[in-house]
């Protein structure tokens, strides 16, 4: 697994710009330590697969802001021959997954985006608590996207994963 260091300069020479690099610290940091708790609990997880999939989960926001950018970080990783289960988590980091009917209405590719493995899970509810560098709750997430008028179904997709991770992690 790449080393913390090494994602860094990943993030860094694919052009990331530095308040994106900043934000993917800060949700590595809440991934690995609700990771750490989920494994205090007696669950398996793989603490630097997590920490590495956070690290780099913006990787495609060199290319782009949009939606799009899970894609495009997800082939970015795969262009650099990263791990393939850390290239699943950029491509699966979106919210709490989309759907491939959704996928194909917003222009995206038509897959799953759906997290699955329970790493996957993990740095996307990490991600939905940071806005920014600034850690948030699961309230203020549903917040900003029902302000964006993010449909219901989508915010009870993020509610139910936060619902998912908080049991396994308390």
């Amino acid at each position: 697994m790449i080393s913390r260091a090494r994602a860094i300069r990943i993030l860094d020479e694919a052009g990331c710009p530095p308040n994106v690099i900043e934000h993917c610290k800060t949700v590595a940091s809440l991934a690995v330590e609700i990771a750490e708790r989920i494994r205090a609990n007696g669950k398996e997880v793989d603490i630097r697969l997590v920490e590495a999939g956070a690290l780099l989960h913006d990787l495609g926001r060199c290319r782009t802001h949009g939606i799009s950018h899970a894609v495009e970080g997800f082939e970015l990783a795969r262009e650099l021959g990263l791990d393939p289960k850390i290239a699943e988590i950029i491509k699966r980091h979106i919210g709490a997954g989309i759907s491939e009917e959704e996928a194909g209405e917003i222009g995206l590719p038509t897959h799953d985006y759906f997290p699955r493995s329970l790493e996957e899970k993990i740095v996307a509810h990490a991600d939905n608590l940071v806005g920014g560098t600034r850690r948030i709750t699961i309230e203020e997430r549903v917040g900003r996207m029902q302000k964006k008028h993010i449909g219901k179904e989508v915010t009870r997709r993020v509610e139910k994963l936060a619902e998912e991770i908080e049991e396994i992690s308390c």
